[in-house]
């Protein structure tokens, strides 16, 4: 079977939920014997210099990298404002891009072509005037929903305005996606519930798989007992909500009952403002080297999210490096797991903050969660068993 990959991010090194979703599929892909190449936008924002890149990476995918920028501007918003489109899309649309696409839907022949994310949509038209592949829309998160999410935190009225009018837009676009493309691999059960509702397009439900054997669970030399962390990229808007609603919900209360405690915010891209906090028990760690230096060095893993959709990625990897998490219902959306077995749920401030704080005190409940986790990661998660179902998926499809 031969497949083409289209990204909207390049995957390596994955350091950010999206790339790890990208690289851990190529991987999954790869290890049954697919003919994949990968055809990927590197935007500026998260630029990936292809020297970075291992050479056995490059050739088992065929990889093929396009510089572009994507920072959304001013008058790029003021164009499409009142038209039909959408700026969330346009931006990832480059002349370039669709002719050197052009070039290779011409020259391979294709029974997959699979689009990472709605981001890439707009190459629709093309590929299917070129080439008789089926095209498949892999959902990362059902885009519109974190738009109308984060709509309803927001507190500023003109941004409001504009991000409800594009939401509007957005969601128009998509559910006509849905129905435009041969078929979805949404990557939660629940994104593939809301799916259905609006199209019968055919589905699989494909979590991002993982190799077990690459988590190291070993806690470092320095490991922190009183630490709590929050890992992700910081320039998404979901993460800096969930942090400034954990510093100014939560925070004081864990500090008064653990008066030692420290919070670790760490990641990608971190603003200015989380590093000017006059307090000393918070910590910064902005990008780290290699991500099992922060789950190897502090303790219990925080995902206060309050919008978004699909799957947070950094609670897969906290399973798998056997963390005690502790989310909101939000956070946890797409991971089927036992709630207060294998992660700690919370559906309020005092919830959360009570959570944590029973977890800083109570080691051995701490370490019952973690090693619950771990197993579960083990049981669901794993790379090969998910890519082998996605690709006997895919052989129906074109048969």
């Amino acid at each position: 079977m031969k497949i083409l990959q289209i990204c909207n991010k390049a995957p390596y090194p994955p350091n950010d939920g999206s790339s790890i979703a990208i690289y851990n599929m190529c991987l999954g892909l790869i290890s049954q014997n697919v003919d994949l190449h990968l055809f990927t936008l590197n935007t500026n924002k998260h630029y990936k210099s292809n020297d970075s890149i291992p050479e056995s990476f490059r050739n088992r995918t065929n990889y093929v990298a396009f510089d572009i920028n994507t920072n959304p501007t001013f008058w790029g918003a003021l164009k499409t404002l009142f038209t039909k489109k959408s700026y969330f899309i346009t931006r990832f649309h480059h002349a370039g891009f669709e002719a050197k696409l052009s070039a290779v839907l011409r020259k391979e022949k294709f029974d997959i072509v699979q689009l990472e994310g709605l981001f890439m949509c707009s190459y629709i038209p093309l590929i299917k005037k070129i080439c008789t592949a089926k095209i498949v829309l892999r959902t990362h998160n059902v885009e519109h929903l974190i738009w109308e999410r984060y709509i309803q935190q927001t507190g500023s009225l003109f941004k409001k305005m504009y991000l409800r009018f594009e939401s509007k837009k957005l969601k128009k676009i998509e559910l006509e996606v849905f129905s435009v493309v041969d078929a979805i691999v949404p990557i939660t059960p629940k994104d593939s519930f809301f799916i259905k509702q609006f199209c019968d397009t055919p589905s699989h439900t494909a979590l991002t798989g993982t190799n077990i054997a690459d988590y190291d669970i070993k806690k470092s030399a320095d490991f922190d007992n009183l630490s709590l962390f929050h890992f992700g990229s910081m320039d998404w808007i979901p993460n800096q909500e969930a942090v400034d609603w954990f510093l100014a919900k939560c925070w004081e209360k864990i500090k008064r009952e653990v008066p030692n405690v420290k919070f670790i915010i760490a990641g990608r891209n971190i603003p200015n403002r989380y590093k000017q906090l006059n307090d000393p028990s918070i910590v910064i760690e902005e990008n780290v080297p290699k991500a099992s230096d922060v789950y190897q060095k502090y303790n219990i893993m925080v995902v206060p999210v309050l919008s978004g959709s699909g799957l947070r990625i950094k609670i897969v990897e906290g399973l798998c490096f056997g963390k005690a998490i502790v989310s909101t219902i939000i956070g946890a959306e797409g991971i089927d797991c036992t709630p207060g077995k294998d992660i700690l749920l919370a559906t309020n401030e005092d919830e959360f903050s009570n959570e944590v704080i029973k977890l800083l005190k109570d080691a051995n409940q701490r370490e019952c969660i973690a090693q619950n986790a771990r197993n579960f990661a083990i049981h669901h998660l794993n790379n090969e068993p998910i890519a082998e179902k996605l690709v006997a998926f895919y052989k129906n499809l074109i048969t």
